[in-house]
């Protein structure tokens, strides 16, 4: 051993000696006459004592090994008395772990006796060898049983009081953990081991203060082990035993492969090294990791301030560049059980859940995605979390839809409830590492989702007091210009009298006389909606012959653009009025959208019981994000200078009468309008075409 190696070794067991010492002296200071303070106060003054002699005379002196077999003894007996005397005693019968006590116990024997016997052979002698390996062996199965105690210990320790001895048994399990690996590799390398024993003092001393914050009961139920820096720490021992492992392996083939162990040992050592960094970087692996020391060094799976903090920062971060409030919601979920993708659903106006936002889904959510609420009912005021592996290996059983069950990437759904109604719900996909939602999952999914309720509550309401203040403003606005609008339609009035008498050629005549009463009533009509008495509703539907209705709108755009018509001329149950304000706007908007050399077509037909009248133009087209979140929004418009309140209007208007507006647009290619609305009855329809005849 170098004189540094020396040094380290000499001076490291004897700081541990002196504070294991001041440790057993502060104890017995206490006069407490319990017997669990006594015996932790022998086993700290022989831990010391142990330690004293090893830093005067070093690992090869006769004492040694005897000293460690008694500090054992006495670790075991404070271990055997802690089972019998504390809460650990009702957990169940102790004949069966006493049988494992007594076993060590006699381990401990017999090594001791070996080392005795060993001592008084000659060096060189094959007895002396044989009986030093096999005290190196009882030192190994000693350290193990020592282990397997403490563990035992600790899992029969109630929960809610094993932050007293955590740290106590925590310190025990590292030092039995380091002499198992010294005496492993000590027996296949015994010229190796220097490094290790001397640096056995400085981890001794180490540990004194851990069992010192333990013996503190006020500051052990402060301290809190950090999930971070527990799966940090417990990296770099795991890569520590990993050079431990690769060392004595590299020893095993040196002693076995002989003149080939150079090149067995550069093979090993290349395909383990290779292995390590293929595996350990996978999220896989990390996840693996993750639940395997949450599960076995934790009491609970979250650490739930570090989640909720960053559940909050997830929702609420700022900035001009953040994502979506329902993508960040979306996150904000899957982060929780590490889940790599989400969608989101809102509830929409016709009592269905449909797709609203998504967060790395894996493939290209379905067109028109959406759940009825019907099959819903038992979240109402439940919240309960479905998980759809259980319901998809027959486990459970839930009544969703079956692309649901058998969509490959759905794991999860976590319903979004706000004061016991459900606005939306979460589709989580399967964590790296597959597994079934516990007790523990099902409580924080259920607490993110009314909180993430609370979230898109909060925004919708504050969207819909945004639109409603923008309402205000444009009521405003066109109050001023109501009393303009009327005298203007006075003036027109007066015009279209004096024309009828003055006026000489009849055909400009009659021509101008049906523009001017055209514009009087569509004047009358703004006029009527713009003023706040107006109390009168609109018609009622009733039979209306669309091709008469479409002939006359067609007409009065023919100068800005060639329109086409064809197909049936369907009778629609709706409301004359209603239904040409609608063509208006779509065919203005067709022509807007489109070039002067492209005419827009016009299909009037019939399907499924309703009346259809698409208007289609060959445009710039609309994306679905664009058709989905901004054609049908109130002041949103892509024109300079419009208000957006037209596509609102004319699908306000086709509903009101039952109908509906549908949209196909593709960039590049241009949009289809299709405004479905219910046929009229057959005797009805009959007579209409009748009369239009």
């Amino acid at each position: 051993m170098s004189a540094l190696l020396q040094f380290i070794g000499d001076w490291g067991h004897a700081l541990a000696a002196v504070l294991f010492a001041a440790l057993g002296i502060f104890i017995l200071r206490r006069r407490d006459d319990a017997a669990e303070p006594r015996m932790l106060a022998s086993a700290l003054l022989l831990t010391s004592c142990w330690a004293l002699y090893v830093s005067f005379g070093g690992v090869d002196k006769p004492l040694s090994g005897i000293g460690e077999s008694i500090r054992n003894a006495a670790w075991l007996m404070l271990l055997f008395v802690m089972l019998r005397r504390g809460p650990a005693s009702r957990s169940g019968s102790l004949v069966a772990v006493g049988l494992v006590y007594l076993a060590v116990a006699g381990l401990i024997f017999l090594q001791t006796s070996t080392d005795l016997t060993w001592r008084q052979l000659p060096v060189r002698s094959d007895l002396h060898q044989m009986l030093v390996a096999v005290s190196l062996v009882l030192r190994m199965m000693t350290a193990i049983g020592c282990l397997l105690l403490v563990h035992h210990l600790y899992t029969a320790w109630p929960s809610r009081d094993r932050g007293r001895v955590s740290l106590l048994l925590g310190a025990l399990a590292a030092m039995w953990t380091y002499d198992l690996n010294l005496y492993v590799i000590g027996y296949f390398a015994m010229d190796r081991v220097n490094e290790l024993y001397a640096l056995r003092g400085p981890l001794m001393a180490l540990l004194a203060p851990v069992i010192a914050i333990g013996m503190r009961k006020e500051m052990a139920g402060r301290l809190q082990l950090s999930r971070t820096i527990a799966f940090q720490s417990l990296s770099l021992v795991a890569v520590g035993l990993y050079v431990v492992v690769l060392t004595a392996a590299a020893v095993l083939i040196e002693m076995i492969a002989g003149p080939y162990a150079r090149v067995v040992e550069i093979g090993a050592v290349f395909f383990v090294a290779v292995t390590a960094l293929v595996l350990l970087p996978s999220p896989q692996m990390r996840a693996l990791w993750k639940v395997q020391v949450a599960k076995h060094f934790f009491q609970h799976r979250y650490d739930y301030r570090t989640e909720w903090m960053r559940f909050g920062e997830t929702i609420g971060r700022p900035g001009e560049n953040a994502p979506p409030l329902g993508e960040r919601v979306a996150k904000a979920v899957a982060d929780i059980t590490d889940s790599p993708a989400a969608l989101l659903l809102l509830r929409t106006d016709d009592g269905r859940l449909a797709f609203e936002a998504q967060w790395n889904w894996p493939q290209e959510p379905i067109a028109g995605l959406s759940l009825p609420l019907d099959q819903l009912e038992s979240w109402e005021g439940s919240g309960w979390i479905v998980d759809v592996g259980r319901i998809r290996d027959g486990d459970a059983t839930f009544d969703l839809p079956p692309w649901l069950i058998e969509d490959a990437h759905v794991w999860a759904l976590v319903p979004l409830l706000h004061y016991g109604r459900l606005i939306g719900a979460i589709l989580l996909a399967p964590p790296p590492i597959d597994r079934r939602l516990d007790w523990e999952d099902f409580d924080m999914l259920r607490a993110a989702g009314r909180q993430a309720a609370t979230h898109i509550s909060e925004a919708q309401g504050q969207q819909a007091l945004d639109d409603a203040q923008r309402f205000d403003e444009f009521n405003r606005r066109f109050a001023f210009i109501a009393h303009d609008i009327k005298n203007l339609v006075s003036q027109l009035s007066l015009l279209s009298r004096n024309a009828e008498r003055h006026a000489d050629n009849p055909d400009f005549r009659a021509d101008m006389l049906l523009t001017l009463k055209e514009s009087v009533g569509k004047m009358n009509d703004m006029l009527a909606r713009l003023s706040q008495h107006n109390k009168g509703r609109p018609e009622e539907p009733r039979p209306v012959a669309l091709g008469p209705l479409v002939d006359q709108v067609v007409r009065s755009r023919a100068r800005q653009r060639a329109i086409t018509v064809s197909g049936d001329l369907p009778v629609a149950l709706a409301d004359p009025a209603r239904v040409e304000q609608i063509l208006v706007h779509l065919l203005q908007n067709a022509i807007d959208a489109s070039d002067a050399d492209r005419p827009v077509e016009l299909h009037l037909g019939s399907a499924h019981g309703q009346a259809t009248l698409a208007v289609v133009d060959q445009g710039c087209g609309m994306t679905a994000e664009f058709i989905r979140r901004d054609l049908f929004k109130p002041f949103s418009s892509s024109k300079a200078g419009g208000f957006g309140l037209g596509a609102f209007e004319a699908r306000s208007l086709a509903e009101a009468m039952g109908g509906r507006i549908d949209v196909e647009s593709k960039p590049g290619v241009g949009s289809r309008f299709t405004l479905r609305l219910p046929l009229a009855p057959a005797p009805a329809r009959d007579d209409v075409q009748g009369k239009a005849a």
